[in-house]
């Protein structure tokens, strides 16, 4: 499975970004997508997952810091998941990445950078 992301970049506080990621294979195979992110000097943490097949798709769940602001959802047709983030503050300055569950296996994409300055 290979998963590209795209999206990133340099916004203000209080702007708005949509990332990507587009995987190589029917993602309604896949029980689960998400988002993470990690910061410089921190640990790589969940940002939101979406159920994307099976039993329970389009169930999502955001971590606390995030709820309100950050939306993920799915397209089957084009194999691609989104963050659409909004609301953005300096400390969701990261490099984002796209994990996906398939057939017992993590996967990851290469990662995204976005930073939050004025």
């Amino acid at each position: 499975v290979q998963l590209a992301e795209s999206g990133g970049g340099l916004v203000q506080p209080g702007g708005s970004l949509r990332l990507s990621c587009a995987a190589s294979q029917n993602i309604f195979d896949m029980p689960i997508m998400g988002w993470y992110r990690q910061a410089p000097g921190k640990e790589r943490e969940l940002v939101a997952t979406v159920i994307t097949g099976g039993l329970g798709v389009g169930r999502t769940n955001y971590a606390d810091s995030v709820k309100g602001r950050f939306t993920i959802s799915r397209d089957n047709a084009k194999n691609t998941v989104y963050l659409q983030m909004t609301s953005l503050k300096p400390e969701d300055t990261a490099a984002y990445y796209c994990h996906a569950e398939w057939g017992g296996d993590d996967y990851w994409g290469q990662g995204t950078q976005v930073t939050v300055s004025s």
